[in-house]
């Protein structure tokens, strides 16, 4: 199945000229594995490093106001951590935390990236009977604000990429252009009709 847009990159011969979509399925496969993948698929390279571009440098700069631990899965009671739903839109990028809190939560050691120790770990819980604060408590209170901040540009990240998601698989949302141009290009003066 093979959907076509009207060509719109500089340089295009004509308006008129389409662009197959190739497989939308696929597009849409690679445009979450890594943002603006489905577009270089697509041979809609301007569109795919926009994407690649904004779409990852906020993911980035979110983690980096996080140091790395604002993005990370978790489920347990005391830290349902709902952003993540948000996060993981955006692929490849986001799934380390899957493989790091199944690691937590069979007892294994977390994998260690280098620059960044506790990477995408989700953060240890104060068990009842205990005093001290909890890990995540801890983060919240160094990364004061950066922690939500971090969180915030992550998960917008993610979801600007379910829109380009969106548009791998469907294609730009454009009118159909001989409504509006006449025989030579020009703007139609035919009089439009009122609605009755």
């Amino acid at each position: 199945m093979s959907k076509t847009t009207p060509g719109r990159d500089a340089g295009a011969p004509s308006a008129t000229e389409e662009t197959p979509l190739k497989d939308p399925v696929l597009a849409a496969t690679l445009a979450w594995l890594i943002p603006g993948l489905g577009h270089w698929y697509q041979g809609r390279r301007s569109k795919a490093l926009l994407f690649f571009v904004c779409i990852l440098g906020t993911f980035v700069f979110g983690l980096y106001l996080g140091e790395g631990r604002v993005v990370y899965a978790s489920m347990r009671p005391g830290d349902n951590r709902f952003p993540y739903f948000c996060q993981v839109a955006v692929g490849l990028p986001a799934l380390p935390a899957l493989v790091q809190a199944y690691r937590v939560n069979h007892r294994d050691a977390p994998i260690n990236f280098g620059l960044w120790k506790d990477f995408m770990v989700p953060p240890a819980l104060t068990r009842p009977g205990q005093d001290n604060p909890s890990e995540l408590d801890k983060l919240h209170k160094r990364l004061n604000r950066f922690f939500e901040l971090g969180t915030v540009y992550t998960m917008v990240a993610g979801l600007l990429n379910v829109l380009a998601i969106y548009d791998a698989f469907a294609g730009p949302a454009e009118g159909n252009p001989s409504n509006k141009r006449g025989e030579g290009g020009e703007a139609s003066s035919a009089p439009r009709e009122a609605p009755s």
